[in-house]
């Protein structure tokens, strides 16, 4: 096929074509449809000179996809973004490409996406409070998804650049929010607390948190990285995306299992699970998210945004 007939969605398009709302839907549709995350091919990581490079593939009777994505650690130092990546959608069928989509955009949207389902699936309906580690893109693409699902009025910012959160709480006002930073001491009251660093080392401890909150972790994607500690693993209803994805790159839950601080059984279900509402969830118990990107995310959104949510 002609290359320059191939559908270019950049980011601008893509939110175009698939707002926030939208792309929790189609998430939590493709998962009620009977999407096994379990069945998902497993990433690639290759080591190369500037970090890593991943390739996510994954694949549905209709459509096909992969994303390419370099993660170079030094890049942020330079003026450039740390992940940089495309996304290549294909006709199952004949493996015909049909879309060339912004790969950072993509994983921009589908991470806060999927967070929000499994948020909306665990935390009180009331949820109004909401503390964000970090202050990145992710850490905004998780306050508009999380404000699809719950009737969010407050957010606190935590993050080692003050600069950064200074932005962030300037967006959320923006946005008609009640923002500002904040300390480890507004996660007492915090109704959802969302982690999105590149932290290797808990941001806080169990005691820090209320009994019913609900914590997202999607910082962290590699064994020996965790964003929370043993202490909440521990206490907490623990759902993954899919345990094959967990066991195999979450240091969050890798880490204390390793250590025998906890067992398998600590993982209280999947995502599918939870959606279908086999997971049960303990009112006055902490819950626990943990989320390290899957390629079939990005194809739900990838199709969803090309083809249509519904």
């Amino acid at each position: 096929m002609n290359p320059a007939a191939l559908p270019l969605i950049d980011a601008e398009e893509l939110a175009r074509r698939l707002p926030v709302p939208r792309a929790v839907q189609a998430v939590e549709q493709a998962l009620r449809a009977g999407l096994d995350p379990e069945a998902d091919i497993p990433r690639t990581v290759l080591d190369v000179d500037a970090g890593q490079l991943l390739l996510m593939p994954s694949t549905t009777p209709s459509s096909t996809g992969v994303k390419i994505a370099g993660v170079a650690p030094r890049n942020p130092a330079r003026g450039q973004p740390r992940v940089i990546a495309s996304y290549l959608l294909m006709d199952a069928a004949i493996l015909r490409p049909t879309a060339l989509i912004d790969g950072t955009a993509l994983t921009l949207l589908r991470t806060p996406a999927v967070s929000a389902v499994a948020v909306d699936h665990l935390a009180v309906p009331d949820a109004v409070r909401l503390v964000v580690f970090g202050a990145g893109p992710q850490a905004w693409g998780h306050v508009e998804a999380i404000r699809a699902v719950r009737p969010v009025l407050s957010v606190g910012v935590i993050t080692r650049r003050p600069e950064r959160a200074a932005d962030l709480v300037e967006h959320c006002r923006k946005s008609g929010l009640h923002a500002d930073t904040a300390s480890l001491d507004a996660l007492a009251n915090a109704d959802i607390v969302a982690c999105c660093t590149t932290s290797r080392t808990p941001l806080f401890t169990a005691a820090d948190i209320a009994p019913h909150a609900v914590v997202v972790a999607v910082g962290s994607h590699e064994p020996t990285a965790r964003e929370v500690g043993t202490d909440l693993v521990a206490r907490a209803t623990v759902v993954v995306e899919a345990r094959t994805a967990a066991l195999r790159e979450a240091g969050d839950i890798l880490i204390p299992l390793r250590s025998g601080d906890i067992g398998t059984e600590a993982i209280a279900g999947n995502l599918s699970e939870l959606v279908r509402g086999a997971v049960d969830v303990t009112p006055l118990r902490p819950k626990l998210f943990k989320s390290v990107g899957m390629s079939w995310q990005d194809l739900v959104i990838a199709t969803a945004a090309v083809n249509g949510s519904s």
